[in-house]
């Protein structure tokens, strides 16, 4: 049996130059100690550039084979003035199916 999770990130551009997202990569993990590592372009098939200050948020899923789990991962981003590459964390959040909560 696996679990389907739906999850919404936002992105947002904090400098003052453009920055484009490129790719991505998750590790994702359940309860049963199953890990998968997700690496590709963009995200859902997208490769957003973001104004100073702007906003892009997308929803994805991912299936996990028990009601809990976790992800963590980073985007590869490239900024537009310095032609820099730099890699922006994000930080490990949850995945629980609410009918296995207490």
């Amino acid at each position: 049996m696996q679990y389907a999770f739906a999850y919404t990130v936002t992105i947002e551009n904090q400098s003052k130059d453009t920055v484009q997202l490129t790719s991505r990569c998750w590790k994702i993990k359940d309860s049963l100690n199953n890990s998968e590592t997700v690496e590709g372009e963009g995200v859902i098939g997208q490769k957003p550039i973001l104004q100073p200050g702007e906003r892009h948020a997308y929803t994805s899923g991912c299936l996990l084979y028990s009601p809990f789990g976790a992800m963590k991962g980073h985007y590869n981003m490239v900024n537009f003035t310095t032609t820099r590459m730099f890699r922006v964390s994000i930080p490990l959040f949850n995945l629980s199916a609410p009918f296995s909560m207490n």
